[in-house]
Formats: structure tokens, sequence, C-alpha cells
């Protein structure tokens, strides 16, 4: 059970990841003595319940997960591996953005970590597209972390200046949260979504390095305000970059290959 989102994160591997929550051995909740005056009178059968004690373990959960992240980012960076953590809904377009970037882009050498549920359909079509790739199954957990990336790292084994996507599981909610030690998080919507997306997920558009917005040549048929979008996404996020594109049809697609030259230049720029 995922304590800081509710979800059941009981099986996964890489293809299949274990996604495991410790607690320390003797862990015990105390409860201070209930006690109270009566001035009234209680039935043969009246039980008084015992106080209970809501105990939040998110943050714990989380700065674990941040020391994970950071190793793993240090890894990358050695490497210079520039990661990349791809976010969406369910059917928003990031595998199909990935199998386009890449065919199309030819340098760096990519390379892919899926994340999903189940199946490994996402990794059988990166994998035909010849790319190196990864599965992660969660089972019923609804987001990857940063154990989850140390052990797919582990496995895939990426070479030195690799561009490293890692598609996460379908979700605006737990991935916002969850640090992979990622250059940046991408977040894909798609028109046939909402326009008001930003709005009601805004921790997810906040942690965005870059908002796609997909699936523009279905404009004509839809109720989705694109400026609107912007405006929202925006109010969240004061200047955050907006990618307008139709992955189908190549609308929009050139400039996604230039953020993605200029992310992997401020790397090396980084570097001295």
């Amino acid at each position: 059970m995922c304590a800081t989102c509710g979800c059941g994160n009981d099986t996964a591997a890489v293809i299949t990841v274990p996604h495991e929550h410790e607690h320390a051995a003797g862990h015990s909740h105390e409860h201070d003595q209930h006690s109270h005056d009566h001035d009234h009178e209680h039935g043969a059968d009246h039980v008084h319940l015992p106080v209970t004690e809501t105990i939040t373990l998110e943050q714990k959960i989380l700065a674990k997960n941040d020391i994970l992240a950071g190793h793993n980012r240090a890894w990358l960076e050695q490497r210079k591996i520039v990661a990349f953590n791809m976010t969406s809904s369910p059917g928003a377009g990031k595998t199909t953005l990935l199998e386009r970037t890449i065919r199309e882009l030819g340098e760096p050498p990519i390379a892919v970590i899926e994340g999903d549920q189940e199946t490994l359909l996402d990794a059988e079509r990166i994998r035909a597209t010849g790319c190196p790739v990864v599965q992660i199954n969660t089972g019923a957990g609804c987001h990857l972390d940063a154990e989850m990336m140390r052990r797919a790292l582990d496995t895939l084994a990426p070479a030195d200046g690799t561009l490293l996507f890692i598609e996460n599981v379908g979700n605006l909610v737990c991935p916002a949260l969850f640090d992979l030690g990622e250059r940046s998080k991408v977040v894909v919507i798609s028109v046939t979504e909402g326009t008001d997306k930003p709005l009601k997920y805004p921790h997810m558009f906040a942690a965005a390095g870059l908002v796609i917005v997909n699936k523009i040549d279905l404009l004509p048929y839809v109720d989705f305000d694109l400026e609107k979008c912007r405006e929202y996404a925006r109010s969240v996020h004061p200047g955050v970059e907006i990618l307008p594109m139709s992955v189908t049809t190549g609308e929009g697609v050139p400039a996604w290959y230039a953020w993605l030259a200029k992310e992997c230049g401020l790397i090396a720029s980084d570097r001295p």
C-alpha cells in the first residue's frame, strides 16, 4: 500500500520491479489515556471507543525517495545521461510521441524506461523501433519512484551520453510528488481531456519543465480553448513553456526537438 496516495502497490518488477515500503522494527503508535468526567448515565452495553491518532507517513516516504533520487541524478550526471520524466493521464499520446522521436531524432542515442501497471505492450512498441527499453510493471501502483528507477537503470545500463525517457504510469497526481532523478518533468495532455486540466492537477503542472498539448489536429472537433489552457497552466507555473502539437500530423514536433536540444545543451554547459 502506498502511504502517500493510498494506492495498492504490492506487486511490481523490472520487467516487474517490486515497489516496497519499509517500516522500522518495533514500529508502534502510542495514545494518551482517554478520560473525562461524566454527568450522564449509560446503558449496560455502552462502550467507550479508544481515541485514535492518524500518523502521516508521506513526509518520511518522500524524504527517503528524494535521497534515492539524488543518487540517481548523480549517477546520470556522471555519465552525461539526460533524463526526462514523461507524465500524462492515460491516452494522451506519450508512447506515440516517443516512437516518433526515436525514429526521427537520430542523435544522441535514446533509451526508454516504460512504466505501466500491467502488460509489456508499450515496451514492445518501443522495442520495435530498435531502441533499448525496459518495462516496469507497478501492479496496482499509480507511479514510479526513485527505487524503481534505480533498478531499471541497473537493468537497462544506458550508454554514456544517452537521452533517456522515462514514461511514467498514466496519472497526473502521484508522479508530481516523486522525483526520479530526472532532468525535468514533461507533462503531456491532449485536447480531448478538457481545457481546465492545469487547474484540476496543479501540482503536476507546477512541477513541469514543459507542457505539451497534443492532438491539436482534433481542435475543430472538440471543445478545447488552447489559449485558456495556456493561461491556466501559467497561473500555477508562471512562464512554463507550452508546446501545441499533433504527434500524428507532425505539427509542432520540430519545436519539441528544439526544446530537447536546448535542454541537452544546458547539461553540457553546466559542466566545468
